[in-house]
């Protein structure tokens, strides 16, 4: 008869655990790269903002040295203050991002920790298991051996009462 090992709930519980562990893991791995990526596109932002910059400084300057009238660079000062307001506005984008950055490596680190810790506990039952069957067969070989012993005890007292020698007697 075999028996049924009772904590068969708790080790399903344990590897449904884990498996959702593992897919928070994911997901905390896949959004911190969606951060990352998204970081990076605001720096190249910031880079190009930079770059206009600059060539709107340097098409000021050369209108203005050429003799430009006054109307035009107020134009190109007010361009320029607008520019320098973008790129404040991307440098607090930027600094938010990095923030967010950190969060969602907090939350991977975290999602790791409870994977981990899921896995670990899925394995200890499943060695639970492993030593119980291993238990149980250590039993039932046990009980085959003295059922055995019984039978070939009972087998020779009737061979002695019967008067029969043994196959080893002479």
């Amino acid at each position: 008869m075999a028996q049924k090992y009772r904590l068969e709930a708790l080790l399903r519980l344990k590897e449904k655990n884990k498996k959702e562990a593992e897919v928070l893991l994911a997901r905390a791995i896949r959004k911190l790269e969606d951060e990352k990526k998204k970081l990076e596109k605001l720096k190249e932002e910031k880079k190009k903002l930079i770059q206009e910059q600059r060539q709107a400084r340097q098409k000021m300057d050369a209108q203005m040295s050429a003799g430009g009238r006054v109307g035009v660079g107020c134009v190109h000062v007010n361009f320029l203050r607008k520019m320098k307001e973008l790129l404040e506005e991307k440098d607090q984008q930027i600094e938010d991002q990095v923030e967010t950055v950190e969060e969602a490596k907090a939350g991977v680190a975290k999602a790791r920790r409870h994977y981990i810790d899921a896995s670990r506990e899925h394995q200890v039952m499943k060695k639970h298991k492993e030593l119980w069957a291993k238990k149980l067969r250590k039993e039932a070989t046990l009980k085959d051996e003295r059922e055995m012993d019984e039978l070939g005890q009972a087998i020779h007292g009737v061979r002695r009462w019967r008067g029969e020698k043994g196959v080893f007697e002479l």
